[in-house]
């Protein structure tokens, strides 16, 4: 598997085979931010989640993938640092602002700075229609953050420090994306760095929501809310598995304008699922977002 994969590398194969998984990463993605932020509290979301993949990551890690090389460890410690931030200022976003306005707001920063940071670290170019496709979707992004904000009818009092949080999750994002896209690149086998990834990455949370389970009167049943964990770790695989391979077979920067549809499904999850508001505003300003994906694509 391994092999035929990186064979793909560079090819347009390999380039179609990013496309498909940077999409499947966007509806995969969209509905992880959901499970987050469902009826659970987030952190004990994320805590389940994370000890889920970070359990099923372990095996794969220490006795089937290929060892990492010594260079990698570095490269790990760093990754991990950035997830472990990155999660914290998505719980805080999550804990204080609606599902439908913290999202595209984190999902429309992140691709904007990810684009500049592949540009500085792959030297990767867009072409100027790629950049006007990316205008058109963060314009249709920050357009539904901004629509949803109008007519938000609670959480308002924390809807700044929410925003603040969003934005700063949003560079955390362009962060980890780039990063793990030189972490991908920087060893043999990619599957070694996707599964150390996940064994790494499920440590941090767990203790945590442990922790704040215990102190909750009444405390949730551990039981649904290990269920949803386990679920929300098999999706995690499918997204950020997928998007970190599509890193490595082509453009970072394509990838991560690809991954951020992911509004879009949020929008749908958040209305048939959680039972927001959607209307025909909402639905041309996703439109917008699909219309300047098609043309970052279509356009390189």
């Amino acid at each position: 598997m391994s092999d035929w994969l990186i064979s793909l590398e560079g090819t347009e194969a390999g380039h179609h085979a990013a496309l498909v998984l940077a999409v499947l990463a966007a509806v995969l993605h969209a509905v992880f931010g959901a499970l987050q932020k469902g009826r659970y509290d987030p952190w004990l979301s994320r805590g389940a989640i994370d000890f889920s993949y970070g359990m099923m990551a372990m095996p794969l890690a220490l006795f089937v993938v290929p060892w990492p090389e010594p260079h990698m460890w570095p490269i790990f410690a760093a990754v991990w640092l950035i997830h472990v931030v990155y999660k914290i200022l998505q719980g805080l976003a999550y804990s204080k602002g609606s599902y439908t306005v913290v999202y595209p707001v984190v999902r429309g920063t992140g691709p904007l700075f990810t684009v500049i940071g592949a540009t500085v670290l792959f030297d990767e170019r867009f072409l100027p229609v790629q950049w006007f496709g990316v205008a058109v979707l963060l314009a249709g992004i920050f357009g539904l953050a901004l629509y949803n904000f109008r007519n938000l009818t609670h959480n308002r009092d924390t809807l700044g420090s929410a925003l603040a949080l969003a934005v700063a999750t949003g560079v955390l994002v362009a962060l980890y994306t780039t990063y793990d896209a030189y972490g991908i690149r920087a060893t043999a086998d990619p599957f070694t760095f996707l599964a150390w990834f996940f064994f790494i990455d499920g440590l941090a949370m767990p203790p945590y929501a442990y922790m704040r389970w215990r102190t909750m009167t009444p405390r949730p049943d551990p039981g649904p809310l290990m269920a949803k964990g386990l679920l929300g770790g098999v999706i995690a695989f499918g997204s950020f598995g997928a998007v970190m391979l599509a890193t490595r077979l082509d453009k970072v920067g394509e990838a991560a304008v690809l991954r951020e549809t992911s509004t879009v499904f949020a929008a749908l999850i958040g209305w048939l699922v959680l039972k927001e508001t959607v209307g025909p505003r909402r639905i041309a300003l996703m439109a917008l977002i699909a219309l300047g994906a098609v043309i970052v694509e279509i356009g390189g």
